[in-house]
């Protein structure tokens, strides 16, 4: 018998480097399970994370201890308890959030989403399916393809996740019935050739059992395809199909720690770059060479999709956060007007032409929803009425709207690159994300509209007129008093030579928006048009006046971002409600208690005042002279 040989050292030092090399070089797929309520999937990802060691011996203590209190039905580990963190759903046994876990085979890392079932926890299973690169859809063996199986399968096509797993679970509760399993099958396919799902691949399993999860079941003789894992394993991941495509890079941040070095950092959402290749910057246009690509361990002569990186060109091109560097020969599209799937993830439901902040990869900018085309009956959506009229989106519904932002962004279509085509709306006032959005393509009339420029500046009207345009936007109650203040401001303007113009809301109503009526909806492009109107006077060098009730902070943020940083003055007519209803002048107070006016803002329709306006005034305690006197000696000087 030869001696054992015994490793020194630096030889233990060098494997356990390469271990931690391979680990670190290793893929990782991102996937998550979904399907309606307790159809096994914590259970599954439980032993997912069992059977590949992954569990802690403290964990795994904790987790025998807990089976053992809360019953296991027989069996001595409960697996979904490894998923369900939250006390409530072990309390319920249900999943409420989306809880995220981690583990790692010898060919793959893995990070799973547990998407709730329930119907109202949509939001939380499209933030889950958001970032995934496969689905593992599960159907209980004992009651097959449900609403709520229907429902996950279509949001995950619509979030362009390509790779569908069918996980028949339960198999062992029906005696791994054969005939059971085809019949599923045949009814799922059914449906997902009516949503356009091309390709899936189904395996049945028990998640509680072990059968087809990680090694192959006796119990199944009849099937002779992957186990789950294996097929994990093997499956083609978002970022190689991405390399394959045209090279898009989101730019992040532009780095610039000194004279000497200005690179343009970001993630590579698609294809690969590499020195002297030609790049366009949009949606500037400008164009120039690879210089250099720079990371934290050097210059790199290639980089892929998934990597991050700083990419130095060889000309001092328009570049910035926001901007998206891309193949010159094969850019982007660029444009202002969309239509978009649009899923609401909000309590509060989607207002028609509201602004709100538009988040899609790193560009920022303003925008408003058209009233929804249809709602998508996610219910039945392979059905003849798939398709529902709707005014507004609700908490989990989606629709298709068309979408109008405030100026050009770059994107591509979500079906071909999730970076650029996904997007996220946040409510301007609570910076809450009300919603989640793919858009499909760019309206036409965006393409056929262009900004003609014009040789006379703003600049140059307003030093004619020898002022500082301004927007001073009186808000308050009816009966407040803004019309009267507002016409004595202009009056105390005009003595002092100044171009003024001011716009009524009654009278606005008259001509430009005498087809709006008193609606939320119609009181929102109330406001969006009269701030139009204001822009163009502003950009012609006026101070502009505006009365209006403007009920809604959001509508008056919208405004304040169309005009120039600085020149939008709030003024809150801050009027006690009993006051202004005493004064009562044209009577529609009185009205709107008998019933006769509806949607009147301070008796049935809400009135959300200034929060931090830049001039308040009181009429209880001021004439409108003083007022005005006021507000004139708080926007002085006007050049």
């Amino acid at each position: 018998m030869t001696d054992p040989i015994y490793k020194t050292d630096a030889l233990i030092a060098e494997d356990i480097e390469a271990y931690l090399d391979q680990h670190q070089n290793k893929s990782m797929l991102r996937f998550i399970t979904c399907g309606s309520v307790d159809d096994g999937k914590s259970t599954l990802i439980g032993r997912l994370l069992y059977d590949s060691k992954m569990i802690f011996e403290d964990q795994l203590a904790a987790l025998e201890n807990d089976s053992k209190r809360v019953g296991t039905q027989g069996q001595e580990i409960d697996f979904a308890l490894l998923v369900d963190g939250l006390a409530a759903e072990r309390e319920q046994g249900i999943t409420i959030d989306v809880a995220y876990r981690f583990f790692a085979t010898e060919k793959r890392k893995f990070i799973v989403a547990d998407c709730p079932g329930h119907e109202q926890y949509t939001r939380n299973m499209v933030t889950g399916a958001s970032t995934a690169d496969c689905a593992v859809i599960l159907t209980d063996a004992r009651k097959g393809v449900l609403v709520q199986t229907k429902r996950h399968s279509f949001l995950c096509h619509q979030l362009g996740i390509k790779n569908l797993v069918l996980a028949v679970n339960k198999m062992d509760l029906i005696g791994y019935d054969q005939a059971k399993f085809d019949a599923i099958v045949a009814d799922y396919r059914a449906f997902a050739e009516s949503i356009g799902i091309e390709d899936f691949t189904v395996i049945p399993i028990s998640g509680l059992a072990g059968d087809n999860i990680t090694t192959r079941s006796d119990h199944t003789p009849w099937y002779d395809g992957p186990v789950l894992i294996d097929h994990l394993e093997t499956m083609e991941v978002n970022n190689t199909a991405s390399q394959a495509k045209p090279f898009r890079m989101p730019v992040q941040w532009v780095n610039r720690p000194n004279l000497d070095f200005r690179g343009f950092s970001g993630l590579i959402a698609t294809g690969a770059v590499k020195p002297g290749d030609e790049l366009r910057s949009l949606p500037s246009g400008k164009t120039s060479k690879v210089k250099s690509i720079v990371t934290m361990d050097g210059e790199l002569d290639r980089a892929v999709a998934g990597q991050s990186v700083t990419i130095t060109l060889e000309d001092e091109i328009d570049c910035s956060r926001g901007d998206v560097l891309a193949t010159a020969d094969a850019p982007p599209e660029v444009a202002d007007q969309f239509e978009s799937t649009l899923v609401w993830m909000d309590d509060e439901p989607l207002v028609a032409g509201r602004g709100y902040w538009l988040k899609l990869g790193s560009q920022m900018v303003s925008a408003t929803v058209a009233e929804p085309k249809y709602e998508i009956d996610v219910n039945n959506p392979s059905g003849s009425g798939s398709h529902l009229a709707s005014q507004r989106l609700h908490l989990n519904q989606i629709g298709v709207c068309e979408i109008t932002t405030d100026r050009r962004v770059v994107f591509e279509p979500y079906a071909d690159n999730r970076a650029l085509g996904g997007y996220i709306l946040i409510d301007k006032i609570t910076n809450r994300t009300v919603a989640a959005g793919m858009l499909h393509f760019s309206l036409r009339r965006s393409q056929n509209v262009h900004w003609q420029p014009t040789d006379i500046t703003r600049e140059h009207h307003a030093g004619m007129k020898n002022q500082t345009p301004r927007v001073l936007w009186f808000t308050g109650l009816s009966g407040s008093g803004k019309s009267t203040i507002a016409n004595e401001v202009e009056k105390k303007l005009a003595l002092m030579n100044r171009h003024t113009f001011l716009l009524d809301g009654d009278n606005v109503r008259h001509g430009l928006n005498k087809d709006l009526g008193f609606t939320e909806s119609d009181r929102i492009e109330n406001i969006r048009r009269i701030g139009e109107v204001a822009k163009l006077m502003t950009d012609a060098g006026l101070i502009v006046l505006t009365a209006f009730i403007s009920p809604f902070r959001a509508d008056r943020q919208l405004v304040r971002d169309m005009i120039t940083g600085g020149e939008f003055i709030e003024i809150h007519v801050d009027t006690p409600l009993e006051v202004a209803e005493a004064r009562d002048v044209k009577g529609l107070y009185k009205k709107a208690r008998e019933g006769k006016l509806k949607n009147f803002t301070g008796i049935d329709s809400p009135y959300e005042a200034p929060e931090d306006p830049e001039i308040r005034v009181n009429t209880v305690d001021m004439s409108p002279e003083e007022a005005a006197d006021f507000i004139i000696g708080k926007i002085l000087p006007l050049k």
